[in-house]
């Protein structure tokens, strides 16, 4: 766990991709996109149906070495409206057993704004986003506001080349009062750190963020 101050409040980036804020004991993770692979099945496209469960397995690490009191989900939770129906009863389990033992917080994303049912069949509350003691929970940022903001939606990776490979990390996008987490879904992908539509989202000057066990790498990204 790396520690780092964002507008003057202490925070720490889990290599995870998950957001843990010591003083509230909150823990905040974005783009899960639960019930992905069922999605794509739907279509006909077969892929291996344990992305939810490794997902909760990874969410559930977090929740016990954090011991966090507060979870924060920053939208796209599920990888569609639906996918909530569609948890197989261990899945729901399991997240019911997490929702009943945290203050849990679904933030709407645009794959998961109409999910119904969600706090019924999951628990917790959902909501469109929200002010906690000054920093803003949206799903996407947006760049027209200028109060300190924390977001996901793009699921930044960092790429490099190394040693004549390429290299790729999930990372976070920081710019002075905005911080883009990246997906903690285990199907999720990635978007380059340095494309235009974070580098716009986010503005200028700007750095990718990669936490290890004990440092944090900064990357400056060009403008």
């Amino acid at each position: 766990m790396v520690r780092f101050s964002f507008c003057g409040v202490e925070l720490a980036l889990l290599p995870s991709g998950a957001l843990f804020w010591p003083a509230r004991a909150a823990l905040l993770v974005a783009d899960l996109h639960f019930e992905k692979a069922s999605w794509y099945a739907g279509g006909g496209q077969m892929l291996p149906p344990y992305d939810t469960i490794a997902t909760l397995a990874a969410l559930e690490a977090e929740v016990a070495a954090t011991q966090a009191r507060e979870i924060w989900c920053l939208g796209d939770s599920f990888h569609d409206s639906d996918g909530c129906d569609r948890l197989p009863p261990h899945a729901q389990a399991t997240l019911r057993e997490l929702t009943a033992a945290t203050a849990w917080t679904w933030i709407s994303g645009n794959h998961d704004a109409a999910a119904r049912g969600l706090a019924d069949h999951c628990g917790g509350r959902v909501i469109e986003e929200a002010e906690v003691c000054g920093l803003l929970l949206r799903h996407q940022a947006d760049p027209r506001e200028t109060r300190p903001e924390l977001s996901g939606h793009f699921h930044p990776k960092l790429r490099l080349r190394h040693k004549g490979r390429q290299v790729a990390r999930r990372c976070f996008v920081a710019s002075g009062t905005k911080l883009i987490l990246p997906a903690f879904g285990t199907l999720t992908g990635g978007l380059d750190a340095c494309d235009p539509a974070i580098r716009n989202a986010i503005g200028a000057p700007a750095q990718a963020l990669v936490p290890l066990a004990d440092r944090l790498l900064r990357f400056p990204l060009a403008a």
